[in-house]
């Protein structure tokens, strides 16, 4: 919402600068992102061309003498449009302009004291200028006074504040609201609005009928202005229209527009005479056309709303009129229509069809007596400047409830929340200056809140308002009462983060939203992608199921920005459709590839058995050692994953997630990744956890290397040795791996055995027993063979 403080001031009186207005607006809740004036340009000044001749050294180029009241300056200027006579803005040397600062020069060897000046050059956009102003430098009336300032004879001596405005402050979108904002701030009266206009004797609902056909309309209001003259608006309307930017059109368009500015209500016009005597609200029929005011021919469905003649649609409710009833300028006999129509229904065809300042509006919800006040402002101001004769009475349907929302509350609920002792008096100050009317009743406030604030509802929101109004900055900042500990919502979240953050980690944040194409990547999910009904870029359009891919896209960023040593977790959402089920999960994901830092100087290159040991460390934290392994599966492993470096993460024999290289037939760098679904792993109970006082006997190693078949998994033997090597083998490790001068089909493998007593020391013939069951178990289970 672009304020202009010229037209915010016909309503409340401000005397402040436009950055003390949009800074004193921002600590009231309501945040911008420009405030300036609309003409950003110093020492202007109103001059006539007393000569104008051609430049000796120029085919292009005049030397002019300009008066400007006290003197006469010569001037070039290569404008084609310049010429002995004309009355022009002078930018003086030393004169800062948004594109240029002027200083005194020579050009071509003819002396040049400053600039004549187009409007283009003094920073207004080009869709409000003429032809002729983006052809040469703008041409004053032959009356402007010479010497005086060109900004303010124009008009253009304005302030704009562009707001970000929140979503529920659809009051903000007027300037009657943004009166009554500024008021509360500063304690300002609100001013009335002029609706005052003559009607003639006969009643409009007499001769024209409003219809409505639908729940999607609560309030229809039609008014007719005959003998309209079709012309040029004043500058005072063009100007204001042109701070809130919007392009002049002509009288009669620019006075809807210069309404839905002021009131927030939108209106549309229609050429009454291209009316059947009626109007009639209803839902379009599937595949029924309208060519709406762009030409466009427009496929409508059952979830639009249309204006009906009775005969064919001939607007889009809330959105955009039709072509054949549009105000051209032949038209002599207007029909005005305020309505509100739901919301919802007009987002989605504005969607479809066009966003707009109109829809807008309707979107954010209206105030059902400002549709009234509009209907007359405008018959005010078609009579004022259109010289148009208004239509005694109104057509109308309406089903709107027009009274005040009433809430009651106490000061001791205000005060409470806000965690500021506030008086009764200065609450009731605080709703006096909203505009809100109260009655007391023992320690109860009810408060009547005009229909006009459709944001509040609830005494939660009351009590926002009196903190707005009292002033954040006045409430002291203290420590609460209590001491602080733990919440229990996200707790192992929060210890997952801080044991990969201690493992070395990095934590991102990314997008939930990927490309369709990306949605399934790094899954074996038969579940459906969630698409957006309107994504604002088809390259994040979907949600995702996985966190690989969109760590995975992290990663290709950082590649392309040379970054080479990558190591980073997510803990977050994915999602996805089941059949008529949406399903939201939580997981954490793993990315590694380059070198891993072991500590301050030590480093390694990330292979498998690094992020393998990540996920071990993260499992074991949680309580799952023991539980858990990593099995090859090709048919549960992503096709985006290596068949030969991946494997399935299961927990009691459970998938839970996925771990592996990515694949080279899609990235060709050595990168890693793990991903854990978290709801289904802490599903999984796990008891307290158990600590064991470290043994004060010396332990014993064993080497122990043998040759196997290919076919089996070092996981399988490790489990077999496990088995026969008993309580006092603690520690299994694999430290070589060989296959030079064996069978094609045969491996060697070498094991560290870590063997233990807490009790005792063991004796060698206790540990060589124990080594030579192991090799007896494993030679009888998988045929393998010491290795000589």
């Amino acid at each position: 919402m672009k304020l202009s403080t010229n037209f915010l001031k016909d309503y409340v009186d401000v005397d402040v600068d436009v950055k003390t207005l949009a800074d004193d607006m921002t600590k009231a809740g309501n945040e911008y992102d420009e405030a300036g004036n609309l003409v950003n340009a110093t020492k202007l000044i109103i001059g006539e061309v007393l000569e104008c001749e051609m430049h000796p050294d120029s085919d292009h180029l005049h030397v002019c003498k300009v008066n400007i009241g006290n003197e006469v300056l010569d001037i070039v200027c290569g404008a084609k449009n310049c010429r002995k006579g004309l009355k022009v803005i002078v930018a003086l040397p030393g004169a800062v302009l948004p594109e240029k600062e002027i200083k005194r020069s020579e050009i071509r060897g003819q002396v040049s004291n400053g600039m004549l000046c187009s409007m283009a050059e003094l920073g207004i956009d080009s869709k409000f200028l003429e032809a002729k102003d983006k052809e040469g430098i703008h041409e004053l009336p032959l009356d402007a006074p010479v010497g005086k300032d060109p900004i303010e004879y124009m008009g253009l001596n304005d302030s704009v504040i562009d707001f970000d405005l929140t979503s529920n402050r659809g009051d903000l979108l007027s300037i009657l609201g943004m009166a009554y904002e500024v008021g509360a701030i500063y304690d300002k009266k609100v001013k009335d609005i002029d609706l005052s206009h003559k009607d003639t004797k006969e009643d409009l609902s007499d001769s024209f009928k409003v219809v409505v056909n639908t729940e999607n309309c609560s309030i229809f209001l039609a008014k007719r202005v005959n003998n309209v003259t079709i012309k040029e608006s004043p500058e005072l309307i063009k100007n204001r229209l042109m701070a809130s930017g919007i392009r002049s059109i002509n009288n009669v368009v620019d006075i809807s527009n210069y309404v839905m500015l002021e009131t927030g209500q939108p209106l549309h016009f229609y050429d009454a005479d291209k009316l059947n005597g009626m109007i009639e609200v209803r839902m379009a029929k599937d595949g029924e056309t309208l060519q709406t005011l762009d030409g466009i021919d427009r496929t409508l469905t059952q979830n639009d709303i249309v204006i009906s003649d009775g005969k064919r649609a001939i607007g889009l409710a809330g959105v955009m009129g039709g072509y054949d009833t549009e105000v051209t300028e032949e038209t002599k006999n207007i029909l005005i229509e305020a309505a509100i129509f739901d919301n919802v229904k007009v987002r989605k065809t504005s969607n479809a069809i066009l966003r707009s300042e109109a829809s807008n509006r309707f979107e954010k919800g209206l105030d059902p007596n400002r549709t009234y006040m509009a209907i007359e402002r405008s018959a005010h101001m078609l009579e004022k400047y259109a010289d148009g004769e208004v239509v005694g009475g109104i057509s109308k349907y309406d089903t709107t409830d027009l009274s005040d929302t009433v809430i009651d509350i106490t000061v001791e609920n205000i005060s409470r929340i806000l965690g500021q002792e506030i008086s009764e008096a200065e609450v009731l100050d605080a709703f006096r200056r909203l505009g809100f009317k109260t009655t007391t009743k023992g320690d109860v406030i009810t408060v009547s809140v005009p229909k006009r604030r459709t944001d509040i509802s609830i005494k939660e929101d009351l009590i926002e308002e009196v903190g707005r109004i009292y002033g954040v900055d006045n409430i002291p900042g203290k420590l609460p009462d209590i001491k602080p500990k733990m919440g229990s919502y996200d707790k192992v979240s929060r210890q997952i983060r801080n044991k990969l953050v201690d493992l070395g980690l990095n934590e991102t944040l990314t997008y939930v939203l990927v490309s369709n194409d990306d949605s399934k990547m790094f899954t074996k999910s038969t579940n459906e992608s969630i698409k957006l009904l309107a994504p604002l870029t088809e390259e994040r359009d979907t949600l995702r199921q996985s966190l690989a891919v969109s760590l995975y896209r992290t990663y290709e960023y950082n590649k392309a920005r040379n970054v080479k040593d990558v190591s980073l977790f997510e803990i977050a959402k994915v999602f996805s459709k089941n059949g008529d089920t949406y399903e939201e999960e939580n997981h954490v994901g793993v990315l590694m590839t380059g070198e891993y830092m072991l500590g301050y100087k030590d480093r390694m290159n990330v292979d498998f058995y690094v992020i393998k040991g990540i996920a071990e460390e993260l499992l074991d934290y949680l309580g799952y050692f023991g539980r858990y392994s990593f099995v090859p599966n090709k048919e549960k492993i992503p096709s985006e994953l290596h068949p030969g470096q991946s494997a399935v993460i299961s927990v009691n024999n459970d998938q839970v997630g996925i771990i592996g290289k990515i694949n080279p037939a899609i990235e060709s760098d050595d990168v890693y990744i793990l991903e854990i679904n978290l709801d289904k792993l802490l599903a999984k109970k796990v008891g307290k956890m158990k600590y064991k006082e470290i043994s004060k006997f010396p332990y014993i190693k064993k080497d122990l290397a043998i040759v196997i078949d290919k076919k089996y998994s070092s996981q399988e033997i490790a489990g077999e040795i496990k088995r026969a090597g008993g309580h006092i083998l603690q520690k299994i490790e694999v430290f070589d791996v060989y296959n030079k001068g064996l069978e094609p089909n045969k491996v060697s493998i070498a094991y560290s055995l870590t063997f233990e007593n807490p009790d005792r020391t063991l004796t060698d013939e206790e540990v060589n027993a124990a080594v030579d069951k192991i090799v007896e178990a494993v030679g009888k289970k998988f045929g393998a063979e010491l290795r000589k």
